[in-house]
């Protein structure tokens, strides 16, 4: 398989900061509120939005946990590595996100994909806070 594009990393992008909020409109704010919650400048979200990519993996990293997303589909989607590359290190046997499952799927309309959260978060099973006398 191929690895993907600085463009392609940026489409990724925009549509993940859509879908969870992130107005990217030139006054929205959003590309300034998602920078400080990654951690990183404005001008490094601003440069990966416009697609001259970022392969700092320091900075993937930072945006992947502010976005909810394992390193490796950040690898993967910002095209450090092929996606074939990746083998099972991608994730460890067990759980994934919501995300991760709609990559798995090819869901890429942002609406679709904040549904399938909405419907992971909810089948979810929550544990009772700690001293619930149901909890063990």
């Amino acid at each position: 398989m191929r690895r993907r594009t600085p463009h392609e990393f940026a489409g990724w992008l925009h549509d993940q900061l859509t879908a969870r909020g992130y107005s990217l409109s030139p006054r929205g704010g959003g590309q300034v509120r998602f920078a400080e919650a990654a951690g990183v400048s404005k001008a490094t979200i601003s440069r990966i939005l416009r697609g001259e990519g970022s392969t700092d993996i320091a900075v993937l990293e930072k945006v992947g946990d502010a976005l909810g997303v394992r390193l490796g589909v950040m690898l993967v989607e910002a095209g450090v590595i092929a996606p074939d590359e990746l083998g099972g290190a991608q994730r460890p046997q067990g759980h994934m996100t919501a995300d991760e499952a709609a990559d798995a799927l090819g869901i890429t309309d942002p609406t679709a994909r904040q549904v399938l959260r909405g419907v992971v978060d909810t089948l979810t099973p929550k544990s009772p806070p700690p001293g619930d006398p149901t909890a063990g």
